[in-house]
């Protein structure tokens, strides 16, 4: 498959990729991530390694893109956990002051 991927064309394969990412140890996931055989990448470093640029020469989403079009599992950034409960303007200011939340 043809991929663009900081303005230079790219010729990958599923197989190519799974070629170039052997051996390499993955490094601790904080974003976005990339499933390659059994390991999680994080989707900077497999970009790196399969167009043998430097990381901030491309983004992340571009390779997202071509990983998912070649059939790789893409994960996004975790989202958020929600607050379980929304305190008062005066709830919030007591709980800084150190004074207990009354509900």
């Amino acid at each position: 498959m043809r991929c663009v991927i900081a303005r230079f064309p790219f010729d990958l394969t599923k197989s190519g990729v799974l070629e170039s990412m052997k051996g390499v140890k993955p490094e601790q996931v904080t974003g976005e991530s990339v499933i390659i055989g059994r390991r999680t990448y994080p989707v900077k470093q497999v970009g790196q390694v399969i167009t043998r640029q430097d990381r901030r020469d491309f983004s992340a989403g571009e390779v997202l893109r071509a990983m998912t079009q070649l059939g790789f599992t893409c994960r996004g950034l975790p989202r958020a956990a929600m607050p379980t409960r929304v305190l008062s303007p005066l709830q919030q200011a007591s709980a800084m002051l150190g004074i207990p939340v009354t509900v």
